[in-house]
C-alpha cells in the first residue's frame, strides 16, 4: 500500500489542545499556526503540560493571526496579536528569544487558568528561533516547538505499541503533526527525506519522548499508570533515550492535505 498522509494537527499555543485539520500550509518554521504562541512564567521561562498538564485543556482556535482562547471555568478571550509592541524575553530549553508580550488581559486571563503568575507571548516573523545547527542547514527556524518544526510518526508505530498496552492510547498523547499510514510499525525510522503533497520534508532526528506522554490530555491530569512511557522504555530506549516518530524540517512550502501520498525520496 501507499504511505498516506492520515492526520494533521497544530497546537497553536505550545503544550494546548491539538486542533484536527484537512489541510495546512507548510511555511519554514513548520505549519502555519503551529506553536506561534507560548505561555511562560513570570520571568520568562516556558511553561508545558511536563510540569503543568492542565495547559492540555486550553483550546486556542486561529483567527488570522489572533487566537480565540478557552478553557474550563474561563471566560473566552480572544488575543489579537501583537503588532510593535513590547518585547519579552523568552527562554525555550537552551534558547532565548525576543517575543512580543500579548499584554495584561492575556497575562490575567492565563494567570487565572493556571492558578500561578504567567504570561503569554506571541512570536512574530521578526522573533528568530534556528534549529539546532547539529542537524539544520544555516538559516533553518522553528517556532515555539520543543526542537524541530514538524514531528511525524506513522500509524503502524502507534499500533504496536497499542498492542502491548492493557489500555490503548490515542496517537494525540504523542503530539504530532503528521500521521502517516500504510507503512509497517516504526518505518519513518529509516526515512530521510519524504515528498509529502507538493512539499519535501527532510526527517532529521528520532523524538525523544519524555513524561508528557503520559498526559492525559482530555483531563488535563497524568496517567497514573504512566503509560505509554514505562512500555516504551522496554522497547524504544536506545542511545538518545527512548525515541518515538521523527523530527522533521521542510524543504519548502505549499499545502498539504489529509490523503495525500506520502513518497519517500532517500
Amino acid at each position: 500500500m501507499t504511505p498516506t498522509l492520515s492526520a494533521l494537527h497544530v497546537f497553536p499555543v505550545k503544550s494546548c489542545a491539538p486542533l484536527v485539520l484537512d489541510s495546512a500550509a507548510v511555511e519554514p518554521r513548520g505549519l502555519r499556526h503551529d506553536r506561534r504562541w507560548i505561555v511562560t512564567d513570570a520571568n520568562g521561562k516556558f511553561l508545558t503540560g511536563r510540569q503543568h498538564p492542565r495547559l492540555t485543556l486550553l483550546q486556542a482556535l486561529p483567527d488570522g493571526d489572533a487566537i480565540a482562547l478557552s478553557a474550563p471555568g474561563m471566560p473566552p478571550l480572544r488575543v489579537d496579536a501583537p503588532s510593535g509592541g513590547v518585547r519579552v524575553d523568552v527562554v525555550v530549553w537552551t534558547n532565548t528569544v525576543a517575543a512580543l508580550a500579548a499584554g495584561d488581559v492575556a497575562n490575567a486571563w492565563i494567570s487565572a487558568f493556571l492558578g500561578m503568575p504567567a504570561r503569554l507571548a506571541y512570536m512574530d516573523d521578526a522573533c528568530a528561533r534556528p534549529v539546532n545547527p547539529d542537524y539544520a542547514r544555516p538559516g533553518d527556524e522553528v517556532s515555539f516547538a520543543d526542537a524541530f518544526p514538524l514531528l511525524l510518526i506513522s500509524q503502524g508505530a502507534l499500533d504496536a505499541l497499542n498492542e502491548k498496552l492493557v489500555a490503548p492510547v490515542p496517537m494525540l498523547r504523542f503530539r504530532p503533526n503528521f500521521v502517516v499510514a500504510n507503512t509497517a510499525p516504526h518505518a519513518e525510522d529509516g526515512w530521510k527525506r519524504v515528498r509529502v503533497g507538493e512539499v519535501e520534508f527532510d526527517l532529521v532526528k528520532p523524538c525523544s519522548r519524555c513524561v508528557f506522554t503520559t498526559v492525559d490530555f482530555e483531563r488535563g491530569e497524568f496517567d497514573p499508570s504512566g503509560e505509554p512511557l514505562k512500555t516504551l522504555t522496554t522497547y524504544r530506549r536506545g542511545e538518545r533515550g527512548v525515541t518515538f516518530g521523527q523530527n522533521v524540517i521542510p524543504r519548502g512550502t505549499g499545502t498539504v492535505r489529509v490523503g495525500d501520498q506520502v513518497e519517500v525520496l532517500a
